[in-house]
């Protein structure tokens, strides 16, 4: 579940007619780099174990945590103290509160290059889009007060988690036995739930943690705040902020939000359609997933409390943090497609339409060949899983209860969600039996072939940058501005 805050909104601007590297570029090379950097940290780290993961593996581990997507071919548990501090950096960083600071800066210095080299050209384009991304905004002021308030909950949830893992001896003696520091597994935990990434550092996720309903808790609020409600926190924040500062700049920018040009700072009236509509879907999934499962298999050893909690934190994650407390390949394919239909869903949807800020509108006589050839996002995905089925065909028709569609649909808008739900993979579901096969806590996805990985790999890639889109998900649509110098 990522975009969380990854994944989101965007502010770009062009200039007609000249190369600039826009946003789409600059990230694109950003998650790039920072898959590579990661990749070379875990290479020439010592794992937990003597055996070491190959190449490739470690590579599609540092792009899902880079793109905090969360999709694993590597047990948690073999990665070393040093390579989980390694993942939380990378999850931090590619999250979008450090990639909104460096928006920016981009923002402040495009605005400088406009005003001191291109007085003289037409004024720049300026494209909106609504999913969950942070843009500049006029007051860094108010910008950096917000992401201290974020950065205090932050370090106060890091501070409670300890606490419930320091004195809840049931909690406790989990992370003893597993050999994974309190300390550690709290902030890998905390920044890999404000990201929307869904990491754990057990192997078998929030599994094992099912009846400590405390703890989970703890981390529901986050997963929240970090994504599909932090517009309407921010607000309830600068409104605070304002009560107790008295200051006019905030009044100015609760009255002023379309001024602001700052996509999250949203309406009142977006920001309740935005948690009516989040709290709508969550009490949708959790009645139909406790109608379904409230005495299946799942939810044997919990009392009535421990299933509430658990089920409400299962169906939560689904937008789009990804964490998981019950083992998907065992819950019912009814539940499986609401999730698949939950994490393609961009964050700020809503259930009624609202328009806060002046979105793009292309004239429709401008027409030419790019336009004609861009597809729907929904287009690129059923593309994705195409290729995949081609990939694996040979697996679909030998091992289909492990590989079959539904599957592999789930683990690719998983990944294009940057999520992190998947069903896993059990040898004892084999038709055939075969005595070198070895269960293990990775993803469905661990047991592609590398052509399925590299094309999952492209799939996170494009749900990380899926916020540079318009009209319905054309995502080549900057292309078309640059090229041709078209004007919104």
């Amino acid at each position: 579940m990522r975009n969380n805050f990854a994944k989101n909104s965007q502010h770009v601007t062009f200039f007609p007619n000249k190369f600039q590297f826009n946003n789409l570029f600059i990230q694109l090379f950003y998650f790039i780099i920072l898959s590579l950097f990661g990749y070379l940290g875990l290479k020439f780290s010592n794992p937990r174990s003597s055996i070491k993961p190959n190449d490739f593996d470690l590579f599609y581990t540092s792009v899902s945590a880079s793109t905090v997507s969360s999709m694993t071919s590597i047990e948690m548990e073999a990665f070393s103290n040093s390579q989980l501090i390694l993942l939380t950096f990378l999850m931090l960083v590619g999250g979008e509160v450090f990639t909104s600071m460096l928006q920016l800066f981009l923002d402040r210095f495009f605005n400088f290059t406009q005003n001191h080299s291109l007085k003289n050209e037409p004024p720049p384009i300026h494209i909106n889009h609504i999913e969950l991304g942070l843009v500049s905004i006029p007051q860094p002021e108010n910008h950096n007060n917000n992401t201290n308030n974020k950065d205090r909950i932050k370090y106060n949830s890091l501070s409670l988690v300890t606490l419930y893992l320091t004195y809840i001896p049931s909690a406790k003696q989990v992370l003893k036995s597993k050999g994974i520091k309190i300390e550690t597994f709290s902030l890998f935990t905390i920044v890999s739930t404000f990201a929307s990434c869904g990491y754990v550092p057990t192997n078998e996720n929030m599994i094992v943690f099912k009846k400590n309903s405390g703890i989970l808790l703890l981390i529901l609020p986050h997963i929240l705040l970090g994504n599909t409600l932090y517009p309407s926190c921010l607000r309830l924040s600068i409104t605070v902020l304002k009560s107790v500062t008295k200051r006019e700049e905030f009044t100015y920018l609760l009255k002023n939000s379309k001024e602001m040009d700052y996509d999250h700072l949203l309406s009142p009236i977006h920001c309740w359609n935005l948690v009516v509509t989040a709290f709508g879907f969550n009490i949708i999934q959790f009645l139909l997933f406790c109608s379904l499962e409230w005495s299946s298999k799942i939810m044997e050893g919990l009392n009535l409390y421990q299933k509430v909690v658990a089920s409400l934190f299962q169906v939560t994650n689904a937008r789009h943090s990804g964490e998981s407390v019950f083992d998907l390949s065992t819950i019912s394919s009814a539940i499986l497609v609401l999730f698949i239909v939950m994490m393609y869903l961009p964050p700020y949807t809503t259930f009624l339409s609202v328009k806060d800020h002046t979105n793009i509108d292309v004239k429709k006589d401008q027409k030419c060949l790019v336009e004609c050839v861009v597809l729907s996002q929904l287009s690129y995905l059923v593309i994705f899983i195409i290729v995949i089925c081609i990939t694996e065909r040979q697996s679909l028709k030998e091992d289909p209860l492990n590989f079959n569609v539904l599957n592999i649909t789930l683990e690719v808008i998983s990944a294009y969600g940057n999520v992190g739900f998947s069903t896993g993979y059990s040898c004892s579901r084999k038709l055939k039996a075969d005595s070198m096969c070895k269960d293990s806590w990775i993803g469905f996805s661990g047991r592609w072939s590398t052509k399925g990985k590299v094309t999952l790999i492209l799939v996170m890639f494009f749900g990380r940058l899926k916020k540079f889109n318009m009209n319905g998900g054309k995502i080549l649509a900057p292309f078309h501005a640059i090229v041709f110098g078209t004007r919104s």
